[in-house]
């Protein structure tokens, strides 16, 4: 079982990087106003933003499973 789960997290990974590659790959001028826009934001906001995001994951980590 061990195997399987290493083999699925390294899917999972290769998948982040291929979602994360799509916008700056068809959207260049898009993507890096939207970095510039990113820079910007304060600490507190990211952190709430990030913390959002992981729980959305989480939860549709448990509706699949």
């Amino acid at each position: 079982m061990q195997p399987d789960l290493w083999r699925e997290l390294a899917i999972a990974v290769c998948l982040v990087f291929i979602i994360e590659g799509v916008i700056p790959f068809l959207c260049p001028s898009r993507w890096r106003s939207l970095v510039g826009r990113l820079a910007e934001v304060d600490d507190r906001t990211m952190r709430m933003t990030g913390l959002i995001s992981m729980l959305i994951g989480l939860g549709l980590l448990y509706l699949i499973n």
